[in-house]
């Protein structure tokens, strides 16, 4: 393959007037070597063209990011790669409840699922989760010995500081530990490796996904916690959440806000996911969440109140706040058993739940598949 050529147009199209400049596209490479050869050449070749400094790398995609004005142009080298467009994705919340509420002890979700009952056998010590999404409030009194220092996608040379929320309500549930002032969290003693791939508007694309993966496998964490997702299939998401998988990660996604039947969103709707729908305080599905033989287990999403910016607490509904409840009840399990594959944790999460309740309209036709996550019975069933 001519590197130089395929680099030289890349840089043509990045030096095209801004109205002009195409969209991102993730370019992959179909074998492991080629993109290193790339990436060598790139990196010569950006003393001459600060242009390329725009070019961002995926090693465990074997993926670079770039803009592209003709995608077209780059089909003679179709043999060596794929060409993908970088499109949006959103995070799973629902508006915020209008005012900020307090909160002291335990949360009624953190209850419901009956972490407290497990805490005397694990609180989740040293489990390593990675929360991709809009970072965190590292002054948060609930979050204070909850917090490693995580990345920032968007601006390197920073913290990934939340100018959001969204992360640091989905931190607090996961990890909160503020027993006196503040609220405790499903696994208190894990800890959250921030992933700032979305913006102050709870904006992202597939492509820092992409790269919050990759880092998350080469920090080794142990679960990764994706509050988030899109109607649209992408190669590139899932060979990376499928080497996750492979490196022993497991990977728990919200499968949607649509209030769908037969249908939830990517990346949740991959088999190598955890996929995770919202219940409220009556065990029944909230009316919001998607469900359906695509979603693997549900868990309380529906008026949860968590920490805030700004060190304070907001009450959110949507499937992100309920994949919060089962990545912290997959960290209790772990740090008894940390043997266990993502596969068998996905077979225990599944067995070890408890009945939903039924509303009255719903059909035996329409019969509900799943159950809400316990804590308790997933400690029990993993043999502890």
């Amino acid at each position: 393959m001519d590197y130089t050529g395929f680099l030289h147009q890349l840089v043509r199209g990045m030096q095209r007037p801004e109205p002009e400049q195409g969209r991102r596209y993730l370019i992959r490479f179909a074998k492991p070597k080629q993109y290193e050869a790339c990436l060598v050449e790139l990196s010569r070749m950006r003393n001459e063209f600060k242009d390329l400094g725009m070019v961002r790398s995926s090693r465990l995609a074997r993926s670079i990011i770039a803009p592209v004005q003709n995608p077209e142009e780059l089909s003679r080298y179709s043999d060596e790669i794929t060409v993908e467009e970088d499109v949006s994705i959103s995070l799973h919340a629902t508006a915020l409840h209008s005012k900020p509420s307090s909160a002291q002890g335990i949360p009624w979700g953190v209850k419901q699922i009956h972490a407290p009952k497990v805490w005397s056998v694990s609180t989740g010590h040293r489990i390593k989760i990675g929360v991709i999404d809009t970072g965190a409030d590292y002054q948060h009194p609930d979050l204070r010995y909850s917090l490693a220092r995580g990345i920032n996608l968007l601006n390197r040379s920073l913290l990934p500081y939340d100018d959001n929320g969204h992360g640091t309500h989905i931190a607090g549930t996961i990890a909160a530990a503020n027993s006196t002032a503040g609220m405790i969290g499903v696994a208190p003693r894990s800890l959250i490796y921030p992933v700032k791939a979305f913006d102050h508007n709870g904006s992202a694309f597939v492509s820092d996904i992409v790269l919050g993966i990759d880092w998350c496998v080469r920090n080794r964490v142990d679960i990764i916690n994706m509050s988030f997702g899109m109607k649209t299939r992408s190669k590139s998401l899932l060979d990376v959440v499928n080497r996750a998988y492979q490196a022993g990660i497991v990977i728990v996604a919200s499968s949607g806000n649509d209030g769908k039947r037969r249908s939830i969103d990517y990346p949740a709707r991959y088999p190598q996911t955890i996929s995770v729908g919202a219940t409220d305080k009556n065990r029944r599905i909230a009316s919001f969440s998607n469900r359906g033989a695509y979603v693997d287990v549900y868990a309380p999403g529906d008026k949860i109140v968590s920490s805030w910016v700004q060190g304070k607490h907001h009450e959110m509904s949507g499937t992100s706040m309920a994949t919060s409840h089962v990545s912290g009840a997959i960290a209790l399990l772990l740090a008894k058993h940390p043997g266990l594959s993502p596969a068998e944790i996905k077979t225990l999460v599944k067995r070890a739940t408890v009945p939903l309740r039924v509303r009255k309209s719903t059909t035996s036709r329409n019969k509900i598949r799943g159950g809400e996550i316990d804590a308790l019975k997933l400690m029990q069933e993993g043999g502890g």
